[in-house]
């Protein structure tokens, strides 16, 4: 099977966030990135899985500059066989999705991967974008995925219960928690990856047609108020007034 997993670059879940430059830019500095929890140790490892069981090649696709490549490589040492980057710093999700539908159209994937969602941004939009774009099934918030040939079985995550739909390749798929289960690079994966090649790719012209006005933190959080476990009338009253729950 040849299978494309996109990947993103996302701050840690420890680093402290904060904006530049009037508050429409995300600052960077002093952040440590790391590859986006839900691309790596679902979408990729899935994707290696069935690599393993079926054959084919597992290529990582990255929007994004220059730094990103240590994401990438991180990649490479999981598994994957090699990467694209398309070399530009996109505006928007929607451009995002347009430059890895450009590459992947004519590339013939069986199926393309990514992660439900990104830990900063919990978008979870350009998976549907792609599939749009490449004019392919999307199937979002997959927890299992079984296949027969060229026929999957994939189980995903709905209000309340679960779904099992039964498709064809190709087809776009988002990776949930349950997919996969986390792979570390070993030392061999790692000396590997520096030699495996990272296709750096010029960008499709692209106007946004969405831009960031502005970027706000949420309040900060109150004290923790104690109260006395005999006090339920106590507990009761500031659920009302306060909390506003009751």
């Amino acid at each position: 099977m040849k299978l494309l997993v996109c990947v993103s670059k996302t701050p840690d879940t420890t680093a402290k966030i904060s904006f530049s430059a009037d508050n429409t830019e995300f600052n960077a500095a002093g952040v440590q990135f790391i590859m986006n929890p839900y691309d790596e140790w679902y979408a990729l490892v899935r994707a290696m899985e069935l690599k393993e069981a079926t054959g084919g090649t597992v290529t990582l696709i990255n929007v994004g500059p220059a730094e990103n490549d240590t994401v990438i490589r991180k990649g490479l040492a999981i598994g994957a066989d090699d990467a694209v980057r398309i070399d530009i710093n996109p505006g928007s999700s929607l451009n995002v999705a347009k430059q890895i539908a450009e590459y992947a159209k004519n590339e013939n994937y069986d199926i393309v991967f990514c992660g439900k969602e990104t830990i900063d941004y919990n978008g979870s939009e350009v998976g549907g974008m792609v599939a749009e774009y490449l004019d392919m099934p999307f199937i979002s918030y997959a927890t299992d995925m079984k296949m027969d040939g060229n026929s999957a079985t994939v189980t995903r995550d709905i209000e309340g219960g679960k779904e099992v739909v039964e498709l064809q390749t190709p087809f776009v798929l988002s990776a949930a928690k349950g997919l996969a289960e986390q792979r570390i690079p070993n030392m061999r994966g790692i000396m590997q990856a520096r030699r495996k090649p990272i296709n750096v790719v010029s960008p499709v012209e692209f106007e946004d047609i969405s831009v960031v006005v502005g970027y706000e933190l949420p309040p900060a959080k109150a004290d923790c108020k104690m109260v006395n476990p005999e006090d339920m009338d106590e507990l009761v009253r500031l659920l009302h007034e306060e909390a506003k729950i009751i």
